[in-house]
């Protein structure tokens, strides 16, 4: 009797000491889940490195566009430094003892005109024509850009591509212009009636 009694309580100590063990591994289970940190969101990464791609791309484009404005201000400052010369450009006609400053045009005829006055003043004879035009040959073609125009005295012209017309009256037909005189005091006076000889030459 005494022996059962020793085996119950024995059988009770051991189902108290398992008990025991259960919870406190149990609970160890659940202070080692919650010491496990939160694993980061998926796709938290990938959002972040898209949004530096976007960065990266939004600042490419507007270094592009910089670099298309600058090369844009550029070419329009070269435009401008090309037309301010062309117009800038001027020429020197001696009829007699008389001597002229004509302002010359911008096109493919002048720049082959000043090339040859570069290598030695230009010097042609030239007759009257009609009363309101002295015309001579150059000897040599010019690049023409002809359209119909009405001039006035002191224009300078090229006609059917190796003829010089200077005018001291007003004409219309198809002409190149090469230039115009800037002051015409004396201008009409120097031409004449009759024949004269003209010498061209750059204004340096």
């Amino acid at each position: 009797m005494m022996e059962k009694h020793i085996l119950k309580m024995l059988g009770i100590v051991c189902a108290v000491t398992v008990g025991l063990s259960g919870c406190a591994g149990g609970g160890q289970m659940e202070r080692n889940q919650d010491s496990v940190p939160d694993a980061a969101p998926a796709g938290s990464a990938t959002a972040a490195d898209e949004t530096e791609k976007a960065q990266q791309t939004e600042n490419g484009n507007a270094e592009n566009i910089t670099a298309k404005d600058n090369t844009a201000e550029d070419n329009a400052a070269e435009d401008d430094t090309v037309e301010e010369e062309n117009m800038d450009g001027k020429m020197i006609v001696e009829v007699g003892g008389s001597r002229f400053t004509a302002t010359l045009e911008s096109n493919g005829a002048v720049d082959a005109l000043v090339e040859m006055m570069e290598e030695n003043p230009v010097t042609i004879q030239m007759s009257d024509y009609s009363g309101f035009e002295k015309v001579g040959s150059l000897g040599t073609n010019l690049p023409t850009s002809n359209r119909q125009t009405t001039t006035q005295a002191g224009d300078i012209v090229l006609y059917q591509g190796n003829q010089i017309v200077m005018f001291y009256g007003s004409n219309s037909w198809s002409y190149t212009r090469l230039g115009r005189i800037d002051d015409l005091t004396g201008w009409e006076t120097a031409l004449g009636d009759g024949d004269v000889t003209v010498t061209f030459s750059v204004d340096e």
